[in-house]
């Protein structure tokens, strides 16, 4: 028989701002007493919703539960930048091209984005919240100008293509004098992130899965030729369970000591009004990703997918216990009104509405953990920055191999290295925030 207890469950700190901008959601159904299932997936996010979706498309006549420890687009999914990339993204990159040919990895992240549009078709998504507009490298200084004329030389190499934006195209864009360049590539999806999960478990439930929420998984036990899955109110007897939980495997006791438990953290305006509008000009929707990985990343977003409002992203904390500090939030909160002061100048002191953590998981080679643990018990975790198309990518990995398929994302992620141990607390911690604000101090103006 084998155990798994759960260290810590899921803490958030500030709103998700992706999901208190939309409609409130209806009750949330915890599970409560004993059931059964013959799927269970712990984990209601990109890759936990992936993965049941996934299920029922290779075994539409299984009984399959999803269980989220908080509501849908409360965690991770309703905290992040809302990009679906495909090209090259590495974060520990001077440029995010990274080592060697990307083209099996652009491959499956383009998998990812036709696996969320047809989701999109399926279950009757708002487009809005699934808008393949693109993207743009930003750069502020002449160095960042150089990353972004390496990165478009890597995705020459490549066949892929690029456009490059000068300054006045840059302002047109974003209504912003900050940029000095830009890099345009045409194939990443922007997404409204609650929106898109929210549709997504919406979808799910209308085919007859079973959406947990306010349901945290505390213990797993293999009993026979089942798992029983246990929380705070009930249990549940899964022939195969998914875990897709990403950096809170480690709580489970899997990869313990090989994952970097980080943290970004972000604002978002008030809705802006019209006056405000014409004072900022530029164009309704548009996504700057900073040439320098640690620099700050902006949207700006409309109507359509929660008002007329700008999301500034930055700042990074590797914090082991999965648990921001309350310094962190307000160093963050001032760093990120700074930035937010240069880049709009006529917007300048514009308090935020909402301000954010959202927990990442890395390894320290770039590897997810998308395995069977051990009999029935499987993994779509680890994201690496990468939370929608990575997430994608492992939940719908895990349910393959659940349910037996071969496919090019199981070979891919299970031909990875288990990620490699981190070096001993507290010199991985201290160390690592050391890294972090001195890079973030090297980007400056990025």
């Amino acid at each position: 028989m084998s155990g798994y207890r759960a260290r810590t469950t899921p803490r958030q700190t500030g709103p998700a701002a992706w999901n208190s901008i939309l409609p409130a959601q209806g009750p949330a159904t915890p599970h409560d007493g004993d059931a059964s299932a013959d799927f269970a997936v712990i984990g209601a996010g990109f890759a936990g919703l992936s993965a049941a979706r996934r299920l029922t498309q290779l075994a539409p006549s299984a009984r399959i539960a999803v269980l989220e420890a908080g509501r849908v687009a409360e965690g991770a999914a309703g905290r992040n930048s809302g990009f679906m990339i495909d090209l090259p993204h590495e974060l520990t990159s001077e440029d995010y091209a990274g080592a060697g040919d990307d083209r099996a990895m652009i491959a499956l992240n383009r998998v990812a984005q036709d696996f969320g549009r047809d989701a999109v078709a399926e279950y009757g998504i708002d487009p809005a919240f699934f808008d393949p507009a693109g993207k743009v490298n930003g750069a502020a200084s002449a160095a960042a100008h150089a990353h972004n004329e390496s990165y478009a030389n890597h995705l020459a190499s490549l066949g892929e293509a690029s456009e490059m934006l000068d300054a006045q195209a840059m302002q047109h864009l974003t209504g912003s004098p900050h940029y000095r360049s830009g890099l345009y590539t045409p194939g990443t999806v922007m997404l409204q992130p609650a929106g898109y999960v929210r549709g997504l478990a919406d979808g799910l439930r209308r085919d007859g899965v079973a959406i947990h929420e306010q349901s945290p998984v505390t213990g797993l036990t293999r009993q026979d030729d089942a798992w029983r899955v246990e929380t705070p109110k009930g249990r549940l007897s899964a022939g195969k369970v998914i875990l897709t939980v990403n950096g809170h495997l480690e709580s489970f006791g899997i990869a313990r000591g090989r994952l970097m438990q980080v943290f970004l953290f972000a604002t978002m305006t008030p809705e802006l009004d019209a006056d405000t509008l014409a004072r900022l000009g530029g164009q309704p929707r548009w996504g700057v990703t900073p040439s320098d990985p640690m620099g700050t990343t902006m949207r700006r977003i409309d109507s359509a997918q929660g008002g007329n409002r700008i999301i500034t992203r930055t700042c990074a904390v590797l914090r082991p216990g999965m648990q921001v500090r309350g310094s962190d939030m307000t160093r963050a909160a001032r760093v990120m009104q700074r930035k937010f002061d240069r880049r709009f100048p006529q917007l300048a002191g514009l308090r935020m509405e909402h301000a954010w953590a959202g927990h990442l998981c890395l390894s320290l080679n770039g590897v997810s953990v998308m395995r069977e643990v051990e009999p029935g018990l499987y993994a779509g975790c680890v994201q690496n920055g990468l939370g929608t198309a990575r997430g994608t990518l492992t939940g719908m990995g895990a349910a393959e191999l659940a349910c037996g398929e071969t496919s090019a994302i199981t070979r891919h992620f299970t031909a990875e290295a288990e990620p490699k141990r981190l070096p001993p607390q507290p010199f991985a911690e201290i160390g690592a925030n050391a890294v972090l604000r001195w890079k973030e101090w090297r980007a400056g103006a990025e």
